[in-house]
């Protein structure tokens, strides 16, 4: 017997090599990241980024933004990410919670630029880039000089104006001239009285 059969496989059974599509990178969208900022008076600019599904707000520290005011509950409201929206939930809270001027019973969606007010607090909701804020320009330590007769938008080289700070300041103009002609006027009017006394006696000896 031929042992050949048994050992080799016919060709139809082998198995062959899977063609796999080329695999697409993965696109990942760019997506803002929403924040709250406040804008009352004595908390201007202090901001919570909504990096979480839930963020609680409230007086008491334990919220994930506390906010420290007294006409805010210990227990404020929340805000809720489902998906692409930003949902504000008011957790019956003593004063209440307004969008742009209109008291929330429940919940709503809420869009970037509107004002939320919690008791006495307002804040806007913002979206921006997660990007690290660019750096504040360095105030300059002399003053720029604007050529005169430069229209606005023009370009124009900058002229920097270094001050003497050891000079107490502007001198006065000292009227050298002046008292130098004064003199010379008093010295020819003695002259010229001496010139006419001298006459006037020579004309009286005669």
């Amino acid at each position: 017997m031929d042992l050949k059969c048994f050992l080799t496989p016919p060709e139809k059974t082998r198995a062959k090599p899977v063609d796999l599509p080329p695999r697409r990178p993965i696109i990942v969208p760019h997506r803002l990241m929403p924040r709250l900022v406040i804008l009352s008076e004595g908390l201007t600019g202090k901001a919570h980024e909504l990096k979480v599904e839930k963020t609680t707000i409230g007086r008491v520290d334990d919220n994930t933004f506390p906010i420290p005011e007294a006409s805010v509950s210990s227990h404020h409201c929340e805000v809720l990410l489902r998906g692409p929206d930003i949902v504000l939930r008011d957790l019956n809270s003593t004063n209440g919670t307004f969008i742009n001027g209109q008291q929330l019973t429940g919940e709503a969606v809420i869009k970037s630029g509107q004002i939320i007010r919690l008791g006495q607090v307002e804040m806007r909701l913002e979206q921006a880039d997660a990007a690290p804020p660019a750096a504040s320009k360095k105030l300059p330590d002399q003053t720029m000089v604007i050529p005169q007769g430069v229209k606005l938008g023009q370009d124009t080289s900058t002229k920097i104006v270094a001050f003497d700070n050891a000079k107490p300041g502007f001198a006065k103009r000292t009227n050298v001239g002046t008292k130098i002609f004064i003199a010379v006027a008093i010295v020819v009017l003695i002259v010229i009285f001496t010139v006419i006394v001298l006459i006037v006696q020579k004309a009286g000896t005669r």
